[in-house]
């Protein structure tokens, strides 16, 4: 499907600069990118092949993750991060199991933003806010949240594949900390985050590429990936390759999880 840019491109946008939500899109068949974001992705697809099934892995991984929140109860969800909307986004994968399900989708796009609330516009239960997920603060205060979300009961808050953005181990440390102190007890955090512990050289190129980008990576280690969930019971099987973290089927994880260059894992906070 081709859609002119003028029809989605806000003021102000550098056409000259990629950007890695537009690039994600591309990877993910959308049709939200500019011929920048291709153009870096073609590249950084030639450095590293299978970038697109990396990409693809991370997302089937949200999905499970998904899952298996509602299957404990849980019916509200805030997305950091989430993007520009593809395929398979958290209320919809929700919403079919639960209809009741409310999601609110965070991110500092505008771009993903408005494609976000045009998408939900006869959707009671879900919502979109322009925020800076690193202002936990600031998000779980906003009017939309407070709206759509009861803060007093469970939530659960996805940060798929997008920690790997905040360069310093401390701030992502705080980032998620400052979402733990405000949810309820019960509450669950998701985090997916790539990893250069398998990528080798194909992997520290990928990331000197993104240094090009609007969104520099930091890929983090098993050790630093598991201290953002201090405070935090994991759920088992813990920390793993995302492949691995309760597979449904087959094609869910094959002889080498470590391929996929990412950790997932989920935590929830203790009761008491």
């Amino acid at each position: 499907m081709l859609v002119h840019e003028s029809a989605w491109m806000p003021t102000g946008l550098d056409p000259e600069v990629p950007s890695a939500a537009r690039v994600y899109d591309y990877f993910l068949g959308g049709y939200h990118n500019l011929a920048v974001d291709r153009e870096f992705a073609h590249r950084a697809q030639e450095t590293m092949p299978d970038l697109p099934q990396i990409l693809r892995t991370s997302r089937r991984f949200l999905r499970r993750a998904v899952h298996y929140l509602l299957e404990q109860g849980v019916t509200q969800f805030l997305d950091l991060g989430s993007g520009i909307p593809t395929a398979g986004n958290v209320h919809e994968i929700a919403q079919e199991a639960a209809p009741h399900t409310r999601v609110v989708y965070v991110d500092r796009d505008s771009v993903a933003m408005a494609h976000s609330a045009l998408m939900l516009e006869h959707n009671d239960n879900a919502a979109a806010l322009r925020a800076d997920l690193r202002h936990p603060r600031d998000v779980l205060r906003s009017d939309t949240v407070l709206t759509m979300l009861d803060l007093n009961e469970p939530v659960a808050v996805l940060m798929s594949a997008v920690l790997h953005f905040v360069e310093d181990d401390t701030e992502a440390q705080s980032i998620v900390a400052g979402y733990r102190n405000a949810l309820a007890p019960g509450s669950y955090i998701v985090i997916s985050q790539g990893t250069q512990d398998s990528a080798g050289e194909q992997g520290e190129q990928v990331i000197r590429l993104y240094d090009q980008t609007d969104s520099p990576f930091t890929a983090r280690s098993r050790d630093r990936f598991e201290r953002l969930f201090k405070g935090l019971d994991l759920v088992e099987p813990g920390v793993v390759y995302v492949p691995e973290w309760r597979p449904e089927s087959p094609e869910d994880v094959d002889e080498h999880p470590e391929r996929s260059c990412a950790y997932g894992a989920i935590g929830r906070k203790p009761l008491y």
